[in-house]
């Protein structure tokens, strides 16, 4: 069957041509509608992150995908079923703890694997298997876009924790800035807006496609080059929540400076080993006496899918078209991994919704 992954040697993307997989007791066999792209593809491709499964040359590619149950074996699924599968997977040392309490999202990196990641075949490929526990059912409506659930569900687990660490006090959060205006931070944009008067940072000039995707949603763009991160308080006021989603080190530590008293940052991007100086026991100030947190958040698991399904479903019917600029049939997948003006987000097709 056909699959898009990476190989030794390889210096981008390719076709690879994998064996049909055979689904094992309790899994299903899913025929793949769609599969995003993402920045943590192209570090895969480059070599930043993660790898293939142990032994192997090659990975196929693909976190973000949308299928149709072909042979749901005792999954509990039906044939015809539209479903996205989560990412996380035990390793080869076999099921532990945060498996059996259905925490895999909790993990530490050495804890799991992630397919189409690290160490583990994705589902950038005609079918995939899964076990039914890691498929989560969708509308058949949403079939189009069910590659988007993926990428809304870290978006809801980074807020869920955001929240829970706010709990012993009735906190009343009502402004919000989003550091990064790429795909994810645009996708938090229009599930905040709804409840929070938003604000999303970036470095790019007019015209641009994201610029005018954050307006239409009726937040406000923050050009960085003019108010960096840690001057945004000083020039729009102190924002509740903060969503970091740039992978932009020093926003971890600028976000302090962001955020009103008992405000909560939320860091996701995940930055190469950087060396710079701070005034850390200034900002440890700021974090004590405003009873400020940070949390950190990587990855997501079912109830996180669940609830992104809903949020989807309260997008404007709008949206996920201007958001997704690129659905590349699998004989073009070359035009979903194409980064430049007018991109925003992208997909390989392997069968029509």
């Amino acid at each position: 069957m056909d699959a898009i992954g990476t190989e030794a040697g390889a210096d981008g993307p390719r076709r690879l041509e994998m064996p049909r997989p055979e689904p094992g007791p309790g899994e299903a066999l899913v025929r793949t509608l769609r599969v995003g792209v993402d920045g943590t593809d192209h570090e895969v491709i480059a070599g930043a992150h993660g790898g293939p499964p142990a032994g192997e040359d090659r990975l196929v590619l693909g976190h973000e995908a949308v299928g149709v149950v072909e042979e749901p074996d005792e999954t509990g699924f039906s044939r015809g079923d539209i479903v996205v599968p989560t990412v996380r997977r035990e390793p080869p040392s076999g099921r532990n703890d945060y498996f059996e309490r259905g925490e895999a999202d909790m993990a530490p990196p050495e804890a799991v694997v992630e397919r189409g990641i690290d160490g583990a075949h994705g589902f950038m490929s005609e079918y995939f298997t899964s076990p039914g526990e890691f498929l989560v059912e969708l509308p058949p409506a949403l079939a189009e876009w069910g590659f988007l659930v993926e990428p809304v569900s870290i978006s809801e687990k980074a807020l869920e924790l955001a929240y829970a660490s706010r709990s012993s006090f009735d906190w009343q959060p009502e402004t919000a800035l989003v550091l990064g205006n790429g795909s994810l931070g645009l996708l938090t944009v229009a599930m905040l807006v709804p409840d929070y008067e938003v604000y999303c940072l970036g470095r790019r000039d007019r015209p641009d496609p994201t610029i005018e995707l954050i307006e239409r949603l009726g937040a406000t763009y923050v050009d960085s080059r003019e108010t960096p991160v840690s001057e945004f308080a000083d020039v729009h006021g102190a924002a509740d929540l903060v969503y970091e989603a740039t992978g932009y080190a020093p926003h971890a530590f600028d976000s302090i400076d962001a955020l009103a008293p008992a405000g909560v940052a939320a860091l996701l991007g995940v930055p190469e080993p950087w060396t710079f100086e701070v005034d850390g026991g200034r900002l440890h100030k700021e974090l004590v006496m405003g009873n400020r947190a940070l949390v950190g958040s990587v990855n997501s698991g079912p109830r996180h899918f669940r609830a992104a399904i809903d949020t989807i479903e309260s997008f404007p019917e709008w949206f996920p078209e201007a958001l997704v600029t690129t659905v590349a049939p699998v004989g073009e997948f070359e035009r979903a991994f194409e980064q430049g003006e007018g991109v925003i987000k992208t997909a390989v097709e392997f069968a029509t919704p």
